[in-house]
């Protein structure tokens, strides 16, 4: 089985987590990061990292904490940690910055997020919805 190296944006592990829809595909990209299999490879940094945790736990979101260490330990145990790779794009929000610079570090990455209008339109950003498809049509 192929797998994928993957800086999952935050708001997609916040859907994953808060989704009651267990078909939508933050969903879906949280169960490949969980599985055995081992088809998503996820891409971080420290920042990423404290990113997660800062936002997975606002009181907002209602996610148990437990959980959210269980998350970000898969990510940190099977991921891979890079150096951001300096671009020059411009980005309305300035933390979006380093998913796109880590995901630029290592050839045939995605980067996966909900708000793709915030970053420049090039095809290794996806939405979880685009990560899906490239994933089952692989499988199949």
């Amino acid at each position: 089985m192929k797998h994928y190296f993957i800086v999952i944006d935050t708001n997609v592990l916040v859907s994953g987590l808060i989704s009651r829809n267990q078909t939508s595909p933050p969903v879906g990209i949280l169960k490949y990061l969980l599985a055995e299999r081992g088809v998503i490879i996820p891409l971080y940094n420290d920042e990423i990292i404290k990113e997660y945790e800062n936002v997975l736990k606002r009181e907002k979101f209602n996610i148990e904490h437990k959980l959210v260490d269980d998350v970000i330990d898969r990510i940190k145990t099977i991921g891979i940690s890079c150096e951001r790779i300096e671009t020059k794009e411009e980005f309305k929000d300035a933390n979006d910055i380093v998913f796109y610079e880590v995901a630029l570090s290592k050839d045939d990455s995605y980067l996966v997020t909900g708000n793709i209008k915030h970053f420049p339109k090039v095809d290794f950003v996806v939405t979880p919805g685009e990560m899906m498809e490239i994933i089952r049509n692989e499988e199949n």
